[in-house]
Protein backbone atom coordinates (compact mmCIF):
# COMPACT_ATOMS: atom_id res chain seq x y z
CA UNK A 1 0.00 0.00 0.00
CA UNK A 2 1.38 3.57 -0.90
CA UNK A 3 0.16 6.84 -0.89
CA UNK A 4 2.09 9.95 -2.91
CA UNK A 5 0.93 13.32 -3.79
CA UNK A 6 1.97 13.64 -7.12
CA UNK A 7 1.24 17.34 -7.06
CA UNK A 8 0.11 19.72 -5.11
CA UNK A 9 -0.60 23.51 -4.83
CA UNK A 10 -2.33 26.24 -6.52
CA UNK A 11 -1.59 25.12 -9.83
CA UNK A 12 -2.31 21.51 -10.12
CA UNK A 13 -3.64 18.90 -7.60
CA UNK A 14 -3.25 15.16 -8.20
CA UNK A 15 -3.27 12.21 -5.02
CA UNK A 16 -1.99 8.41 -5.69
CA UNK A 17 -3.24 6.14 -3.16
CA UNK A 18 -2.58 2.34 -3.56
CA UNK A 19 -4.01 -0.51 -1.99
CA UNK A 20 -3.67 -4.55 -2.60
CA UNK A 21 -5.99 -4.86 -5.02
CA UNK A 22 -6.67 -0.70 -6.00
CA UNK A 23 -5.72 2.23 -7.20
CA UNK A 24 -6.98 5.24 -6.91
CA UNK A 25 -6.50 8.93 -8.36
CA UNK A 26 -7.95 11.96 -5.99
CA UNK A 27 -8.28 14.69 -8.52
CA UNK A 28 -6.64 14.83 -12.13
CA UNK A 29 -5.15 19.02 -11.27
CA UNK A 30 -2.62 18.37 -14.30
CA UNK A 31 -2.36 17.15 -17.93
CA UNK A 32 -2.74 13.61 -18.48
CA UNK A 33 0.24 13.29 -19.90
CA UNK A 34 2.23 14.67 -16.67
CA UNK A 35 -0.29 12.71 -14.75
CA UNK A 36 0.96 9.69 -16.29
CA UNK A 37 4.81 10.75 -16.46
CA UNK A 38 4.27 11.17 -12.70
CA UNK A 39 2.86 7.98 -11.71
CA UNK A 40 5.86 6.19 -13.83
CA UNK A 41 8.05 8.26 -11.60
CA UNK A 42 6.86 6.32 -8.82
CA UNK A 43 6.42 3.07 -10.08
CA UNK A 44 2.96 3.20 -10.66
CA UNK A 45 0.93 2.31 -13.97
CA UNK A 46 -1.73 4.70 -15.33
CA UNK A 47 -3.46 1.61 -17.41
CA UNK A 48 -4.28 0.48 -14.36
CA UNK A 49 -6.14 3.01 -12.36
CA UNK A 50 -9.53 1.62 -11.08
CA UNK A 51 -10.85 5.09 -9.47
CA UNK A 52 -10.88 9.01 -10.13
CA UNK A 53 -12.24 10.83 -7.21
CA UNK A 54 -13.56 14.64 -7.41
CA UNK A 55 -13.16 17.04 -4.45
CA UNK A 56 -14.51 19.80 -6.06
CA UNK A 57 -14.62 21.32 -9.87
CA UNK A 58 -11.81 24.34 -9.41
CA UNK A 59 -9.55 23.39 -12.46
CA UNK A 60 -6.26 22.87 -10.58
CA UNK A 61 -8.14 19.62 -9.00
CA UNK A 62 -9.62 19.30 -12.49
CA UNK A 63 -8.03 20.38 -15.58
CA UNK A 64 -7.36 16.90 -16.88
CA UNK A 65 -10.35 14.64 -15.62
CA UNK A 66 -11.59 14.74 -18.67
CA UNK A 67 -8.60 13.36 -20.42
CA UNK A 68 -7.57 11.32 -17.64
CA UNK A 69 -10.59 8.86 -17.56
CA UNK A 70 -10.97 8.72 -21.71
CA UNK A 71 -7.44 7.87 -21.93
CA UNK A 72 -7.41 4.99 -19.55
CA UNK A 73 -10.74 4.17 -19.32
CA UNK A 74 -11.30 5.40 -15.54
CA UNK A 75 -14.57 5.64 -13.86
CA UNK A 76 -15.23 8.79 -12.33
CA UNK A 77 -16.82 9.52 -8.84
CA UNK A 78 -17.92 12.68 -8.29
CA UNK A 79 -20.68 14.70 -6.73
CA UNK A 80 -23.97 15.55 -8.36
CA UNK A 81 -23.63 19.23 -7.98
CA UNK A 82 -20.01 18.95 -8.65
CA UNK A 83 -20.20 16.96 -11.93
CA UNK A 84 -22.50 19.45 -13.20
CA UNK A 85 -20.70 22.38 -12.23
CA UNK A 86 -17.56 20.73 -13.81
CA UNK A 87 -15.90 23.32 -16.61
CA UNK A 88 -15.98 21.42 -19.90
CA UNK A 89 -14.73 18.03 -19.47
CA UNK A 90 -16.39 16.54 -22.24
CA UNK A 91 -18.00 13.22 -22.56
CA UNK A 92 -16.82 10.52 -19.74
CA UNK A 93 -16.42 6.89 -20.42
CA UNK A 94 -18.47 6.47 -17.23
CA UNK A 95 -19.50 8.61 -14.19
CA UNK A 96 -20.54 7.60 -10.62
CA UNK A 97 -22.01 10.49 -8.39
CA UNK A 98 -22.50 10.81 -4.79
CA UNK A 99 -24.43 13.17 -2.22
CA UNK A 100 -22.66 14.80 0.89
CA UNK A 101 -22.24 11.94 3.26
CA UNK A 102 -22.25 9.05 1.21
CA UNK A 103 -20.37 5.63 1.59
CA UNK A 104 -19.66 3.61 -1.25
CA UNK A 105 -17.39 0.55 -2.28
CA UNK A 106 -14.35 0.10 -4.80
CA UNK A 107 -12.96 -2.93 -4.55
CA UNK A 108 -11.12 -3.24 -1.14
CA UNK A 109 -11.72 0.03 0.00
CA UNK A 110 -14.88 1.77 1.54
CA UNK A 111 -14.96 5.39 0.87
CA UNK A 112 -16.83 7.76 3.48
CA UNK A 113 -17.30 10.92 1.71
CA UNK A 114 -17.04 14.37 4.18
CA UNK A 115 -18.74 17.42 3.27
CA UNK A 116 -16.00 20.38 4.08
CA UNK A 117 -16.48 24.17 3.33
CA UNK A 118 -14.78 25.88 0.11
CA UNK A 119 -15.69 28.49 -2.55
CA UNK A 120 -17.43 25.27 -4.39
CA UNK A 121 -20.31 23.89 -5.27
CA UNK A 122 -20.57 20.75 -3.38
CA UNK A 123 -16.63 20.68 -1.73
CA UNK A 124 -15.54 16.94 -0.16
CA UNK A 125 -13.16 15.08 1.91
CA UNK A 126 -12.23 11.67 1.62
CA UNK A 127 -11.67 8.91 4.16
CA UNK A 128 -10.40 5.76 2.77
CA UNK A 129 -10.76 3.12 4.65
CA UNK A 130 -8.71 -0.44 3.89
CA UNK A 131 -7.47 -3.45 5.97
CA UNK A 132 -4.30 -1.85 6.81
CA UNK A 133 -6.11 1.50 7.95
CA UNK A 134 -7.90 4.70 7.25
CA UNK A 135 -6.26 7.36 4.83
CA UNK A 136 -7.93 10.82 5.50
CA UNK A 137 -7.93 13.68 2.41
CA UNK A 138 -8.69 16.91 3.27
CA UNK A 139 -7.73 19.65 1.55
CA UNK A 140 -9.29 23.28 0.33
CA UNK A 141 -11.60 23.93 3.73
CA UNK A 142 -11.31 27.55 4.90
CA UNK A 143 -12.69 25.92 8.18
CA UNK A 144 -12.25 23.04 10.18
CA UNK A 145 -15.40 22.08 11.00
CA UNK A 146 -16.55 20.22 14.47
CA UNK A 147 -17.79 17.53 11.76
CA UNK A 148 -13.75 17.57 10.07
CA UNK A 149 -12.61 17.14 13.12
CA UNK A 150 -15.39 14.30 14.02
CA UNK A 151 -14.68 12.16 11.03
CA UNK A 152 -10.77 12.44 10.46
CA UNK A 153 -10.21 11.21 13.70
CA UNK A 154 -8.72 7.57 13.92
CA UNK A 155 -6.65 8.18 10.48
CA UNK A 156 -3.25 6.12 9.94
CA UNK A 157 -2.36 8.22 7.03
CA UNK A 158 -3.50 11.98 6.48
CA UNK A 159 -3.41 14.46 3.65
CA UNK A 160 -3.88 17.96 5.45
CA UNK A 161 -4.14 21.28 3.62
CA UNK A 162 -1.63 23.87 5.52
CA UNK A 163 -1.81 26.42 2.66
CA UNK A 164 -0.47 29.97 3.68
CA UNK A 165 1.15 31.99 6.18
CA UNK A 166 -0.69 34.24 8.03
CA UNK A 167 1.99 36.92 8.07
CA UNK A 168 3.08 36.39 4.40
CA UNK A 169 -0.28 36.71 3.33
CA UNK A 170 -0.71 39.73 5.30
CA UNK A 171 1.87 41.44 3.87
CA UNK A 172 2.33 40.21 0.38
CA UNK A 173 1.35 40.81 -3.39
CA UNK A 174 -2.49 39.30 -3.45
CA UNK A 175 -5.12 42.07 -4.20
CA UNK A 176 -7.41 42.70 -0.63
CA UNK A 177 -10.10 40.74 -2.08
CA UNK A 178 -7.84 37.78 -2.68
CA UNK A 179 -6.23 37.73 0.57
CA UNK A 180 -9.89 37.71 1.96
CA UNK A 181 -10.71 34.85 0.02
CA UNK A 182 -8.00 32.73 1.03
CA UNK A 183 -8.64 33.78 4.91
CA UNK A 184 -12.12 33.51 4.67
CA UNK A 185 -14.50 30.18 6.27
CA UNK A 186 -14.78 29.17 2.62
CA UNK A 187 -10.91 29.53 1.57
CA UNK A 188 -7.95 27.91 2.67
CA UNK A 189 -6.34 26.64 5.82
CA UNK A 190 -3.12 28.41 7.21
CA UNK A 191 -0.52 26.70 9.19
CA UNK A 192 -1.34 27.55 11.91
CA UNK A 193 -4.87 26.45 11.66
CA UNK A 194 -3.61 22.92 9.94
CA UNK A 195 -1.62 22.47 13.14
CA UNK A 196 -4.15 22.93 14.84
CA UNK A 197 -6.48 20.30 13.39
CA UNK A 198 -3.36 18.19 13.37
CA UNK A 199 -3.58 18.72 17.36
CA UNK A 200 -7.39 17.82 16.99
CA UNK A 201 -6.44 14.51 14.97
CA UNK A 202 -3.16 13.14 16.22
CA UNK A 203 -3.22 9.43 18.21
CA UNK A 204 -1.40 6.83 18.53
CA UNK A 205 -1.80 4.89 15.51
CA UNK A 206 -0.86 8.72 13.24
CA UNK A 207 2.27 7.25 11.29
CA UNK A 208 1.94 9.68 8.39
CA UNK A 209 0.97 13.06 7.27
CA UNK A 210 1.27 14.94 4.54
CA UNK A 211 1.20 18.75 3.92
CA UNK A 212 -0.99 19.91 0.79
CA UNK A 213 -2.24 22.51 -1.10
CA UNK A 214 0.80 24.91 -0.02
CA UNK A 215 0.82 28.75 -1.56
CA UNK A 216 3.72 29.42 -3.67
CA UNK A 217 3.44 33.17 -3.10
CA UNK A 218 1.95 33.06 0.58
CA UNK A 219 3.89 30.44 2.20
CA UNK A 220 7.14 28.24 2.50
CA UNK A 221 7.61 24.32 3.02
CA UNK A 222 9.93 25.55 5.94
CA UNK A 223 7.39 27.58 7.41
CA UNK A 224 4.52 24.81 6.98
CA UNK A 225 6.96 21.50 8.47
CA UNK A 226 7.90 23.83 11.31
CA UNK A 227 3.94 24.31 12.31
CA UNK A 228 2.99 20.75 11.85
CA UNK A 229 6.78 19.37 13.17
CA UNK A 230 6.12 21.31 16.18
CA UNK A 231 2.64 19.51 16.98
CA UNK A 232 4.31 16.47 16.51
CA UNK A 233 6.70 17.23 18.95
CA UNK A 234 4.29 18.07 21.21
CA UNK A 235 2.79 15.21 20.70
CA UNK A 236 5.46 13.38 21.35
CA UNK A 237 5.16 11.59 18.06
CA UNK A 238 8.74 11.04 16.71
CA UNK A 239 7.95 8.33 14.85
CA UNK A 240 5.46 9.81 12.59
CA UNK A 241 6.52 10.54 9.17
CA UNK A 242 6.20 14.01 7.68
CA UNK A 243 5.59 14.99 3.79
CA UNK A 244 5.65 18.07 2.14
CA UNK A 245 3.81 18.43 -1.16
CA UNK A 246 5.05 20.34 -3.96
CA UNK A 247 3.67 21.60 -7.18
CA UNK A 248 6.78 20.90 -9.54
CA UNK A 249 7.40 16.66 -8.55
CA UNK A 250 5.50 14.01 -6.49
CA UNK A 251 6.33 13.81 -2.69
CA UNK A 252 8.27 10.91 -1.17
CA UNK A 253 5.81 7.90 -0.95
CA UNK A 254 4.77 6.64 2.39
CA UNK A 255 4.08 2.77 1.85
CA UNK A 256 2.90 -0.04 4.17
Amino acid sequence: MQVCLLASGSKGNAIYVETAESRLLIDAGLSAREIGRRLQVIGAEPERLDALLVTHEHRDHCCGLGPVARRWNVPVHVHQATHEALPGVGKLPSTVTFDSGDTFRLRDIEVQTVPITHDAVAPTGFILSTSAGKIGIVTDLGLATRLVADRFKGCRVLVLESNHDEDLLRDGPYPWHLKQRVRSRHGHLSNNEAAQLLRDLHWDGLEAVFLAHLSETNNTPQLAEACARGVLEEQGASSTQLFIGSQNKPSDCFVW
